[in-house]
């Protein structure tokens, strides 16, 4: 049944459905991301410790668990695509090694923004940077990959197969200030008991969150529905379009 479902989402059916959430996503993801920006940046209190530095979290954390959900993502993608053949999927999985890619370095950006004024260095070789960047290269290796083959299939293929393999940073990253000593702080508010964050600082950050996720599904889709109407411009729909 689960099989019969992927397969009747075709290229023409995935365009159709893809015009019609783009636009709600994007416009969703721009009030929640301006309403958390503007409680973040200028009515959350400052902290104790590291004083207005601390606002960029609500670009820094949004943009790690993205990392990592776009990982996820791009890993069920490449599952169905190296099982069933699923041309959508194969098309999903560097897309969401583009827009992965993108968090990742956002990521490492705004985290190095951060680690100077706290750590007194830009960067350190701490665990979770470490996986963190290796993460970055992955994404960035997939969609080499991806672009190495004449043939879109091939090349899609090799892809999926790097990414399965890839997948083994994941819980690395997740658990690495838990394994190892670490100077990055750990887990603020995905965690047992009550987050370690006032409300005024924690719930302008879930609406960034949220915001930033449907930003994700708005990108990944848009660069899927350009990626479609390349590699299909020789059919009749696409040429009716």
């Amino acid at each position: 049944m689960f099989r019969e479902l992927l397969e009747k989402i075709s290229p023409y059916g995935f365009y159709t459905f893809s015009s019609y959430v783009i636009p709600w996503a994007l416009l969703i993801s721009f009030f929640l991301i301006s309403y958390s920006f503007y409680n973040g940046l200028f009515v959350a209190p400052s902290d104790y410790q590291q004083g207005d530095a601390y606002r960029i979290m609500y670009v820094h954390v949004p943009s790690a668990w993205l990392s990592l959900f776009s990982y996820t993502v791009l890993f069920f993608c490449a599952v169905v695509s190296i099982i069933w053949r699923i041309k959508v999927f194969e098309i999903l999985v560097v897309s969401s090694a583009k827009i992965g890619a993108f968090f990742t370095l956002l990521t490492l950006i705004t985290g190095s923004i951060w680690g100077k004024p706290m750590w007194g260095t830009w960067w350190v070789w701490d665990a979770r940077l470490t996986s963190e960047l290796i993460l970055f290269f992955i994404y960035i290796s997939i969609i080499i990959l991806n672009y190495s083959f004449d043939d879109y299939r091939k090349g899609a293929r090799a892809a999926s197969i790097l990414a399965i393999i890839g997948f083994i940073n994941i819980p690395i990253i997740h658990f690495s200030v838990e394994w190892w000593n670490t100077l990055h702080q750990g887990p603020s508010v995905m965690k047992f008991g009550t987050p370690s964050i006032s409300t005024e600082m924690l719930i302008p950050l879930i609406y960034s969150a949220i915001g930033f996720t449907f930003y994700f599904i708005g990108a990944i889709l848009l660069s899927a529905r350009n990626m479609i109407l390349i590699r299909e411009r020789n059919k009749s729909w696409v040429k009716k379009i």
